[in-house]
């Protein structure tokens, strides 16, 4: 059988633990038997960040603006720990933070759902989204260490030298500062993304701030949204049967709980990434999210959710065969391939892709999976495999 061509590459992200094993075996599997596969390949391995002081992963968003498409592995995001590990030069900060500072946009995460794996909350009934804005917040704060009394404050000067202070804090002792900032061009272009998202899946969406309190930061993002729904937006979603509305975010976690799904859940940068995990934790596993980027400039960048599965990775070093479970990573592919199909119009592509994702549905449907879906699904006469069987599952009914 002839591979399938590719005229453009993919941006390709590679990184780090078991993930970066499982990134391998995909290719090999899943992917290279049946794609002429072409890509850019950018190695963001932790211990290559550090050897470019970290140069590689804007060299690696700059080249996404250049080919529209990437694909990234799960990366570290080092602490004090991780850099005695690695022996690093620098707690270098999110790879993922500093690529979506570069591309801006929205983040689009859905779970993954098959028919024997329940939700734990019994009232969903349908996936939900989260939109997680992708820029800003605390991934591009800047911190300070106070070591003893004095007065913190925030400072802004104009471009005409003027100047305005407010206190932040009076220190009768050690403390810390974070200063995080946003702008209203990225929170526009984030809200004209979820209100098109949800015009697109014709599913209603709720965005959730807790402007009571913030009642500048986060009210900026509320009354953006307000206005922009307002003036752009309102006949459509009431021409398409459906609504949005706005929301504490801690009434929105309660109101969630007693919904069926099947909604937008629209959240700022860390709210998206935390509510993303507490979703996909419920609908069944932290491997079973899909995430995407989708930038205001037409860029899209394709990952899992989940992190590095380090504990899974050392055994593997020990020799251990591990079931890890590589759903996520198999579907950033296939979400990348998709796009990269459409994009450059080789119908091909996009139906392997399209294949790809139901053979990997269909051998969990079959009752073959990793342990951790095992635990879960709803089904007589479970066979647990290890990650390489099940890729291995997945390409035999890829080649009925």
């Amino acid at each position: 059988m002839s591979k399938i061509q590719m005229n453009v590459p993919l941006v390709e992200m590679d990184g780090d633990e078991m993930t970066r094993i499982l990134w391998g075996w995909i290719k090999e599997i899943l992917i290279e038997p049946y794609v002429d596969l072409k890509t850019e390949y950018y190695d963001l391995g932790l211990t290559e960040r550090d050897k470019t002081d970290d140069r590689i992963t804007v060299e690696a968003a700059e080249a996404t603006r250049k080919y529209g498409v990437a694909v990234k592995c799960a990366t570290i995001t080092p602490n004090a720990q991780r850099v005695d590990e690695y022996k690093l030069k620098h707690m270098w900060k999110s790879p993922n933070g500093t690529i979506r500072a570069i591309l801006d946009g929205t983040v689009f995460r859905v779970p993954i759902t098959v028919s024997c794996i329940r939700p734990f909350v019994r009232s969903w009934q349908k996936p939900i989204t989260i939109a997680r804005h992708a820029y800003g917040d605390v991934y591009k704060n800047v911190e300070h260490i106070v070591d003893g009394p004095g007065r913190a404050e925030l400072v802004f000067t104009d471009d005409l030298d003027n100047e305005t202070r407010q206190t932040i804090q009076q220190f009768d002792g050690p403390g810390v500062i974070m200063g995080m900032h946003n702008t209203n061009k990225s929170i526009e272009s984030f809200a004209r993304a979820c209100f098109n998202y949800a015009l697109d899946q014709k599913e209603e969406l709720w965005f959730a701030t807790k402007d009571t309190i913030s009642k500048k930061y986060d009210h900026t993002f509320k009354d953006v949204f307000q206005e922009i729904f307002d003036n752009e937006y309102a006949d459509k979603f009431r021409e398409a049967g459906i609504e949005y509305f706005y929301t504490l975010i801690d009434d929105a976690v309660a109101r969630i709980m007693r919904s069926e799904g099947g909604i937008i859940w629209a959240c700022k940068n860390y709210d998206g990434d935390v509510m993303s995990d507490m979703v996909a934790a419920a609908f069944g596993s932290l491997a079973m999210m899909t995430s995407v980027l989708v930038s205001p400039d037409g860029y899209f960048e394709y990952e899992a959710a989940h992190g590095t599965v380090t504990r899974h990775y050392y055994k593997y070093l020990e020799g251990e065969e591990t079931s890890t479970n590589p759903m996520a990573t198999i579907f950033a592919w296939t979400g990348a391939l998709k796009k990269r199909g459409e994009m450059d119009n080789i119908p091909a592509l996009m139906d392997f892709a399209d294949r790809l994702e139901a053979a990997s549905l269909q051998t969990i449907e079959d009752g073959q999976m990793t342990k951790d879906l095992a635990l879960l699904a709803d089904l007589p006469n479970k066979k647990v495999l290890t990650s390489r069987q099940f890729l291995e599952a997945i390409a035999s009914r890829l080649d009925v």
